[in-house]
């Protein structure tokens, strides 16, 4: 890292930065080379964005090349991977006591702060109102001291609890509905064998899996979901890449695809990419300016150059295109960067 702040600097001392405020902008991660607590308790990647107004770092679960990029935005097409429809999905890890939706990826996993959403039954409920038409029984004592209400009965009592069970997900179904209104991303249900039907009736994301990770998510670590989960979505995921790259080979020659980076660049910012292939660990250098449409590529990094490879991601992710970021072999045509287009 040390290395790769000296490069920093002279690559902004190049384009016109003076020394002081150069240091000025590197010093947070200067700062960070004598934390020896920060370099004990790294993951496979770190990343690191300056600018004179903010510094954030990230360790992440992906192993990068070593790369400096100083230009007038952040560079995060290696963070693609991370971020892209391929590969993303949720995990709504599902109980009568608890609710727990997770946002995953082939690498990691996470849990996202719910608002809007019951996170139990008794919430959903409130406890003194359904406690009068259930029958409680209570458990041993948990870790923490609490006893867990849980209900029984048999005849009307059960389709009561049943009822009462489903209008429960519909609240949850309610607040995941304005959540995820803009997603395209799968939803798995992470739950005991008997609470998954109801749940679909009370479903309406367009985007819930058939598959399942069955059992008790409350009982469950969240690796352990994400591992299970991944081994159910992984050829999913591969089958919509390939069906992708079928496309592009269907359509060639037709004018709705491209490998030219020139076309692809523009086209990602007249919003007309609906899928691209970009390779991840490859750049092409150069500017584009939006105004003339003027492009310009150099065989190495000139000052004022960014990746256009990056450029064309990004345009295409915040205007609602997929983007594969795969291996270089992935990419169709051999190239660096591919697309199929929307008109």
């Amino acid at each position: 890292m040390k290395n790769l702040l000296t490069t920093a600097e002279k690559r902004l001392l190049a384009q016109g930065i003076r020394t002081s405020e150069a240091k000025a902008i590197l010093a947070p991660a200067q700062h960070l080379l004598a934390d020896g607590f920060f370099w004990r308790h790294q993951s496979d990647g770190l990343v690191v964005f300056l600018s004179p107004k903010m510094s954030q770092h990230y360790r992440l679960p992906l192993d990068f090349k070593e790369l400096v990029v100083v230009t007038n935005r952040f560079h995060v097409k290696p963070l693609l991977p991370l971020l892209t429809d391929d590969g993303q999905f949720y995990v709504l890890a599902l109980s009568q006591k608890q609710v727990r939706l997770l946002q995953g990826t082939r690498h990691s996993i996470s849990e996202i702060e719910l608002e809007g959403i019951p996170s139990n039954l008794a919430e959903a409920l409130k406890y003194d109102q359904f406690e009068k038409q259930l029958q409680f029984h209570t458990r041993t004592a948990n870790a923490r001291g609490r006893r867990a209400a849980m209900y029984h009965g048999q005849g009307i009592g059960v389709d009561n609890a049943k009822t009462t069970i489903l209008q429960y997900f519909r609240q949850i179904d309610r607040g995941l509905r304005e959540l995820l209104r803009d997603e395209r991303v799968p939803l798995m249900i992470a739950g005991v064998n008997y609470l998954l039907p109801i749940y679909r009736e009370a479903n309406t994301y367009p985007h819930l899996v058939d598959a399942v990770v069955m059992g008790n998510p409350d009982r469950t670590r969240v690796e352990e979901l994400h591992k299970k989960a991944w081994v159910l979505l992984r050829p999913r995921f591969h089958k919509a890449r390939r069906d992708a790259v079928a496309e592009y080979q269907q359509l060639a020659g037709t004018g709705r695809t491209s490998r030219d980076v020139r076309e692809i660049v523009s086209a990602a910012f007249h919003r007309r990419v609906a899928r691209l292939f970009v390779a991840v660990g490859v750049q092409r250098w150069g500017t584009f300016d939006p105004k003339d449409h003027a492009l310009r590529l150099h065989d190495e990094v000139k000052p004022g150059d960014e990746d256009l490879l990056d450029y064309a991601a990004i345009q295409t992710l915040i205007n609602g295109g997929i983007i594969y970021a795969v291996k270089p072999s992935l990419v169709p045509d051999d190239a660096a960067l591919a697309a199929v287009f929307r008109y």
